[in-house]
């Protein structure tokens, strides 16, 4: 028979981190919901992924996945890792244009300046895409979109100061979609979702 394998159990940090994560409040152009996190990348992990919908319509997607190694791990010079996926569709001369991957690059930058959030070790790519049908499908029109895949190390405090990294995931992903950064004063909408009921755990 084979041996049974402990599941170690999720270090405070790491469950002050998800709780941050889980009862955050979103502008009221994303739908945010819980995801299965990988099992493989680090010891811990969660993960949510959102999709940016205006007018009933969906502009955006993407997905946060916050990575968390109690011994610390080289790369990410830190614990604690947020990696990240955004993607929406843009005008097709868009893509021609030599500056965009360098301005998509900024957009992640920009916002977590903005809202404060301290960091290190950035990393990422910025891909655009553009596509025309032909034949058949001749009718259909040209699509282009950017994908914006970055990582980069939450500087927290015993697993608190996630929100100004999640306000800044937030308006990465409505900057990818053309939507322009909230007004100053302006509050998100309370989140729909609520926290888990047990306590998130490593694989």
């Amino acid at each position: 028979m084979a041996a049974r394998t402990e599941v170690a159990p999720a270090p405070d940090a790491f469950r002050r981190a998800v709780q941050e994560l889980m009862s955050a409040s979103w502008r009221p152009e994303l739908v945010v919901d819980e995801m299965p996190a990988p099992q493989r990348i680090s010891p811990f992990a969660a993960a949510v992924t959102a999709e940016v919908v205006v007018g009933g319509e969906e502009i955006g997607s993407g997905r946060l996945v916050l990575l968390h190694d109690p011994a610390g791990n080289a790369a990410w010079e830190g614990t604690f890792r947020c990696v990240t996926f955004s993607r929406a569709d843009v005008d097709p001369e868009m893509v021609t244009d030599p500056l965009l991957a360098r301005v998509g690059w900024s957009w992640l930058l920009d916002a977590l300046a903005a809202h404060g959030a301290e960091y290190g070790a950035p990393s990422g790519t910025v891909t655009s895409v553009a596509s025309e049908s032909f034949g058949g499908m001749a009718e259909e029109e040209p699509r282009a979109e950017i994908e914006v895949r970055a990582s980069w190390t939450p500087q927290l405090v015993a697993g608190t100061g996630l929100s100004a990294h999640l306000a800044a995931w937030a308006e990465l992903l409505c900057t990818t979609a053309g939507l322009p950064p909230l007004p100053a004063g302006v509050v998100p909408m309370p989140s729909r979702r609520h926290p888990p009921s047990r306590s998130p755990r490593g694989r």
